[in-house]
């Protein structure tokens, strides 16, 4: 089945980012909403009533810059924001209440942050850029980034 998704309040924020991702299951996009800290989800496929549901998700204090699932985690959101934050969600189906906090914080103090990426085939590194430089974060060692300096919080 083949349909549109109509009457979606998204964004229309200007910087490096992407502002709508998608995984197998879930679609993830920025929502017109005071502030820009919003993300709206929907499911990819239909519910059993023909409808999509979309939901929306408080991410950060300021604008949602990027975000990228987990090739290896359909479910598993990663966000970085303007607020100089990277932050991981584990999502659930739209239909469902989603998580009122993240999984993990990381806040870099690197300014604001514009670009985060999986790494396509090794699960659990993640690369993010901000306005000074790349940096480079293992999740599944969350203790030890890889490279950059990294203040890591536990939400």
């Amino acid at each position: 089945m083949i349909g549109w998704i109509n009457n979606v309040r998204a964004g229309s924020f200007s910087c490096q980012g992407n502002h709508i991702k998608a995984s197998s299951k879930l679609v993830a996009f920025n929502t017109e909403t005071a502030g820009g800290g919003m993300l709206g989800l929907s499911s990819v496929k239909p519910g059993s009533d023909g409808q999509w549901t979309v939901t929306q998700i408080s991410c950060h204090s300021d604008l949602v810059t990027d975000m990228s699932f987990s090739p290896f985690d359909e479910s598993l959101l990663a966000t970085c924001s303007a607020d100089e934050t990277v932050k991981l969600w584990h999502l659930c189906d739209p239909e469902l209440q989603q998580p009122g906090s993240p999984a993990l914080t990381l806040s870099p103090g690197q300014g604001r942050l514009e670009v985060v990426l999986f790494h396509p085939t090794s699960s659990g590194l993640l690369a993010v850029s901000s306005t000074r430089r790349p940096l480079i974060w293992d999740t599944s060692c969350q203790d030890v980034p890889l490279a950059g300096s990294f203040s890591r919080r536990h939400e």
